[in-house]
């Protein structure tokens, strides 16, 4: 295998892992979408430790990075939502608590 197919495997490796985490979160799969991302983490990582390709392969390369950039934005936009709730989830929690604070603490204290 030449050092170009060798780095448009990475990039085919990279949309193929994109893919399936589109996939799962479309499903709402958010565990199976991180664990996806740490693969994706990997592979991208070891893709920087090879050559650079070719200007034959070039357009290959720019349709794969749009491919995968498109799955990453469409990811985005669909955990947005679920990032929305869980944020204000931690805020009425935080209010609950300050609220318990306020009330509870002081009839705690009395019965000290």
């Amino acid at each position: 295998m030449s050092k170009t197919s060798s780095v448009l495997h990475y990039y085919e490796a990279i949309a193929d892992i994109s893919s399936q985490m589109l996939s799962e979160a479309r499903a709402s799969h958010w565990e199976e979408v991180i664990a996806l991302g740490e693969q994706y983490q990997t592979a991208v990582e070891s893709l920087r430790e090879l050559d650079h390709l070719g200007d034959d392969d070039r357009q290959a390369r720019r349709e794969l990075l749009t491919k995968i950039l498109n799955d990453d934005a469409t990811i985005r936009s669909l955990a947005a939502p679920e990032l929305s709730r869980l944020g204000a989830l931690m805020g009425n929690m935080k209010r609950q608590h300050a609220v318990l604070q306020t009330y509870c603490a002081p009839a705690l204290n009395l019965h000290s």
